[in-house]
């Protein structure tokens, strides 16, 4: 087998005074890398591992944002449904709940014994979709553990204690108070 330089000199493209001038070089250059006892550095093998090095990087980024889309949409997909399997009927009514989603007010109309649960923080108000779902308030918890933008509304429990030395004990808020 010929070496390359003995091919090009075969082809005509190099003459022979050049391929030995060629050879003396090369010949030269290492005589004065060993002399100098300097560590040889490749640069493309340099270059090569630095590319390689900043692919990888690209690559775990990438990957990492990967992660983070595929666990936003399973979560998404816990949260619909958590809300699915535990959603509760409105019950027949006419009694209009109103609740703010995001800047705008909405309402929904339930029942008195859905709108006591409500009110009491039994039950909460969930978006699936452009749709309102009523959750219990514990599935509500869940929900708000995973993601909050889901919950549109839930009020606080409410502890029926009165203070004893409350002046406005004896007065009763109405229940057919709304806003």
């Amino acid at each position: 087998m010929s070496t390359l330089q003995d091919q090009l000199l075969k082809a005509g493209l190099v003459d022979a005074k050049k391929a030995k001038q060629a050879n003396k070089d090369k010949r030269k250059q290492d005589k004065v890398n060993r002399k100098s006892k300097q560590p040889v550095i490749d640069e493309t093998k340099a270059n090569a591992q630095k590319a390689q090095a900043e692919k990888a990087e690209r690559d775990r980024q990438l990957n990492a944002e990967r992660d983070a889309i595929a666990q936003k949409k399973a979560i998404e997909a816990q949260i619909k449904q958590l809300i699915s399997l535990n959603a509760k009927a409105k019950g027949e009514g006419d009694i209009a709940y109103s609740f703010t989603d995001g800047s705008k007010i909405k309402k929904i109309y339930v029942g008195a014994l859905v709108q006591d649960q409500l009110t009491r923080g039994q039950l909460a108000i969930a978006k699936a979709g452009e749709n309102y779902e009523l959750v219990p308030a514990v599935i509500a918890e869940k929900i708000v553990a995973r993601d909050a933008s889901f919950i549109v509304c839930q009020n606080e429990r409410s502890q029926e204690t009165l203070d004893e030395e409350d002046p406005y004990a004896d007065y009763q808020i109405p229940d057919d108070l709304m806003w």
